[in-house]
């Protein structure tokens, strides 16, 4: 049996409380999504990533169809995070050059000539992996430099991959959002260029970007949906460390359906919920997690919310969750050993924790009060987003072969 009393929840009474049947997301409408999509789909590396339709999952969790939009292919780097980066790399480069991004590819941008008329440029960010991997990635591309610093903790295999990638990178003694601090810092005074997924008053435009170039992913989601003739979704569980990545899919969803978007459930791992505790002191801003956060979920164990991502899910998202591990360790190791007939998805402990919470909605008594408030039941239709694969692949196995963290 799960422990609930370390799962927690606050319903968003106020959610579905907007008349207007199109809500305005300025930074996130369809020429924004049009131009991002255009500049995506001419990397050479650029694919679809897959969307897994888990039928059998479906039939055993009671509801009509589960999605796992699946981020694991993403570019060969393994997470959605090069998204976001990538895209805010090259409105960066654009805007230095006086160009705008749809004239604008990263062939194009790795020319001699384009270089010469850029000069040196060094890319700076704050990192558990993922998003500095997708940093350093771009700016190799460019035959540029990255700096990337890790809060302590983080995974050596995870930094590795980042310094195959050509970035200087290293692992701190601070926490996320301190690591973050030294990154802006170092990007000041070395007269760099900081691509950070996090906002903070007077530096909202780059992570914007980065929210911008997520909605690749969201945007792909729907169009497979749309052209396997399915019905739309009537919910989707995001993931939330700073709030970015959440915000951009909550963004896309209002934009695009308004008052008839999913129900949208926001899912934090207990020890870095800063979302949820925002939302709980509900006084209207956004509050901080302070201390080191010691969850597997390493791309969301972040303090501070993003300034741009707050509103958007105080106002629109219509639950806040906060889990411990074991959660999405169960998912883990339910979407790699799937039931006959699914088919196998390697999702890291940031990308499995959303499945995790409605298996155990829907399969454990003490959760199905939540289940009923969500309006989940037979015909619902549920989109997760495995944000990452085992890109720390000894945790993976600690947690999937070995066992770790389960929900006995």
């Amino acid at each position: 049996m799960a422990d609930s009393a370390s799962f927690t929840y606050i319903a968003n009474a106020q959610a579905r409380k907007i008349e207007a049947e199109h809500i305005s997301v300025p930074f996130m409408d369809q020429e924004v999504i049009g131009k991002v999509r255009s500049f995506h789909k001419r990397f050479a590396e650029y694919q679809v990533t897959p969307l897994h339709s888990l039928q059998q999952l479906s039939r055993r969790l009671n509801v009509q169809k589960i999605w796992v939009k699946d981020e694991s292919h993403r570019f060969g780097l393994h997470a959605f995070k090069v998204l976001g980066g990538s895209y805010a790399v090259g409105k960066y480069v654009a805007n230095r050059l006086g160009i705008d991004i749809s004239e604008l590819s990263f062939e194009m941008l790795k020319s001699k000539d384009m270089k010469e008329r850029l000069g040196n440029i060094t890319f700076v960010t704050a990192t558990d992996g993922n998003h500095g991997r997708g940093i350093a990635w771009a700016a190799s591309q460019l035959g540029q430099k990255s700096v990337v610093f890790m809060p302590k903790g983080s995974s050596e295999i995870r930094l590795n991959h980042i310094k195959k990638e050509g970035a200087t990178a290293s692992i701190t003694e601070l926490n996320y959002d301190d690591t973050v601090r030294l990154a802006k810092q170092y990007a000041a005074e070395h007269d760099g260029v900081l691509i950070q997924d996090s906002a903070w008053e007077g530096y909202e435009e780059i992570p914007t970007w980065i929210m911008q170039g997520y909605s690749t992913l969201i945007d792909e989601a729907m169009e497979q949906i749309e052209k396997a003739g399915d019905e739309w979704p009537t919910h989707v569980f995001l993931q939330a460390g700073v709030g970015s990545f959440a915000a951009s899919m909550l963004g896309y969803l209002l934009s695009r359906f308004g008052k008839n978007r999913p129900i949208t459930v926001i899912v934090e791992p207990n020890e870095a919920a800063c979302i949820y505790k925002s939302v709980a002191i509900n006084d209207g801003k956004p509050h901080a997690v302070t201390g080191f956060m010691p969850t597997i979920m390493a791309g969301l164990a972040c303090g501070e919310p993003s300034t741009v991502a707050w509103g958007l899910l105080r106002d629109y998202a219509d639950m806040y969750i906060s889990c411990p591990d074991y959660v999405s360790a169960k998912a883990m190791r339910m979407l790699g050993n799937p039931l006959p007939g699914d088919p196998p998805v390697i999702a890291g402990e940031s990308g499995a924790v959303g499945l995790g919470v409605l298996s155990l909605l829907q399969e454990e008594q003490a959760f199905h009060p939540i289940a009923s408030q969500l309006r989940i039941h037979a015909d619902s239709r549920i989109l997760f987003i495995n944000t990452e694969g085992d890109t720390d692949p000894e945790g993976y196995r600690k947690i999937v072969w070995d066992g770790m963290y389960p929900s006995f």
